[in-house]
């Protein structure tokens, strides 16, 4: 067993002074104060900090790997706007270089994901950022179906003289997709029930109904059933209301993605009870759905009661989700919920909160120790971190 001793604990609703947090075989024991043994190995934090792993709720690491140009990226099919079929657990690439980046700066457990430029852009995956094969990092594949709406698919598919090429367009392609993913469940569910039972078609008392399987609307059948989170890429507030629209057509299980006109909606998407995965912060006006962002647009959301994680995008980009975090502080949001936005409630909106985002007995040892409180930029250092109990990065060993 290993004991961190003498750190202030931070966790998303407690901070605990100079307590000690115990591991074991790659869970967390006991958090406070722990019984001594003759086979504890002592780590001595005091005056440093103790936090649980970061998790990145939205971004494209491994998919759009850092230092390649874009005829190796494997996160944008484009090919057809609608690929439900197609899994980031198929592109993941252990080895991109953001990997090591983000075990520096605490990031443990990041949610990956096709890009926006499809309609339905496929099946994302929930990885930890250590690990020689993507099976040895995975948490959950499929994480959530991707889906987009705006600026992106519409310029796509118009450039290529297809549909979808206007946001009317969008929103049709996908509802029709939906639509035949529902009778495709419907059909499905027929054939399971005069085809059950071995012994009742052995007797030829009953005949299954013919059924070819269709791995694409299987996986939207799986989100209409509500088996696997739907995330919406939209910036706009009226494509945030059409996701809206479509969700409650469906009975998706919606989480928004950017939501960066959220604000504008605020009291709408809080009384849906639609979480929202907020970011970056720490971005540009690059295209017109852009024009109206705001730093101030997570705390907006917080305040007016909606869930809110936060997320970076882009690859190596993910180390600086503490820096957007503290820039949502400075911008207004509570910074216990800031610091929630990047634990726990990511680890919730992707159902992985029985393994992450916070430091609790039986959680996995996904954790940092920092040199200052994670908000205060310019000295919060990181100085080792653990990812499963393994310690992934040591400042001391760095050459």
């Amino acid at each position: 067993m290993l004991v961190i001793r003498g750190a202030k604990v931070l966790t998303p609703d407690i901070r605990f002074e100079r307590a000690e947090v115990a591991i074991d075989r790659g869970q967390i024991v006991a958090v406070g104060q722990v019984p001594r043994s003759q086979k504890t190995e002592v780590v001595d934090a005091s005056g440093k900090y103790v936090v649980p792993g970061w998790i990145d709720a939205h971004c494209h690491v491994a998919l759009f790997a850092d230092g390649i140009d874009a005829r190796h990226y494997d996160g944008n099919e484009m090919t057809d706007p609608v690929t439900p079929h197609a899994r980031a657990l198929d592109a993941v690439h252990p080895e991109d270089l953001a990997f090591a980046d983000l075990r520096r700066a605490a990031v443990t457990t990041i949610h990956t994901s096709p890009r926006s430029g499809d309609v339905v852009g496929g099946q994302t995956a929930i990885v930890k950022t250590a690990g020689r094969t993507v099976d040895d990092m995975l948490v959950r594949a499929p994480g959530a179906v991707k889906m987009a709406l705006g600026e992106n698919p519409k310029r796509v598919y118009g450039e290529q003289e297809k549909a979808p090429s206007t946001r009317m367009g969008t929103a049709a392609v996908l509802r029709e997709a939906l639509n035949r993913a529902r009778i495709y469940a419907e059909r499905a569910a027929r054939h399971v029930e005069k085809g059950a039972g071995f012994a009742a078609r052995r007797k030829g008392t009953t005949r299954p109904e013919p059924f070819d399987r269709d791995l694409r609307l299987e996986v939207l059948a799986s989100a209409l059933a509500r088996e696997i989170p739907t995330h919406i890429h939209a910036h706009r507030a009226d494509d945030i209301v059409t996701a809206i629209r479509l969700a409650e057509e469906f009975n998706l299980d919606l989480v928004l993605v950017h939501a960066t006109e959220g604000y504008k909606v605020a009291d709408l998407i809080a009384e849906k009870g639609i979480p929202c995965i907020v970011g970056p912060i720490l971005f540009s006006r690059l295209k017109l759905e852009l024009r109206e962002l705001t730093p101030r647009n997570a705390g907006i959301l917080a305040k007016a009661g909606v869930k809110v994680a936060l997320q970076t995008d882009e690859g190596s980009a993910t180390r600086y989700l503490t820096l957007n975090a503290a820039v949502a502080v400075s911008e207004g949001m509570d910074e216990r919920e800031a610091l929630r936005a990047i634990t726990r409630t990511p680890a919730e909106i992707l159902r992985i909160d029985d393994r992450v985002g916070s430091l609790a007995p039986g959680k996995d040892t996904d954790l940092a120790i920092l040199s200052a409180h994670p908000f205060d930029i310019p000295h919060a250092r990181v100085e080792r971190v653990w990812i499963g109990g393994q310690i992934v990065y040591d400042e001391t060993h760095v050459g």
